[in-house]
């Protein structure tokens, strides 16, 4: 039994400011520099999933990319499209959306969604030059 990797692109534009609100605006500035911008900025991300299982035999589909494309408009591009991902994205009310975190808050709306039988890894560009990965392997 093969196990074989499909991937699915994703795109969705979002503003976001880099900034803890426990710390002084100069350590802020210090550690976030222009990303620290009260006025946020906005980047077009590219985001990549890739779920990996076992081909099944009658479909010769890992998943259906139908079913992957839905789930990814769904819970992940109609949430974060055109937000400002610290006012409207209810999951960085407290959490800073760094790319990183943004990755793993993509991960955990989509993996209940997904059968517990596929690994599911969220690849995530927030420029051409800086992206990053994540999956529950990286533990």
């Amino acid at each position: 039994m093969s196990r074989v990797t499909v991937s699915r692109k994703a795109h969705f534009n979002a503003a976001h400011r880099l900034y803890r609100k426990d710390w002084s605006d100069e350590k802020n500035d210090l550690v976030f520099g222009k990303c620290n911008n009260p006025s946020f900025h906005g980047h077009n991300y590219d985001l990549i999933v890739s779920v990996t299982g076992i081909i099944d035999q009658e479909t010769g589909f890992v998943i259906d990319m139908k079913v992957l494309k839905e789930l990814i408009k769904d819970k992940i591009e109609d949430a974060f499209d055109h937000k400002n991902l610290n006012l409207d994205v209810p999951e960085f009310k407290d959490l800073n959306p760094t790319v990183e975190n943004i990755a793993v808050v993509i991960y955990n709306k989509l993996r209940p969604m997904l059968d517990e039988k596929f690994d599911i890894e969220i690849t995530l560009y927030e420029t051409a030059r800086n992206y990053v990965t994540y999956s529950a392997n990286n533990l």
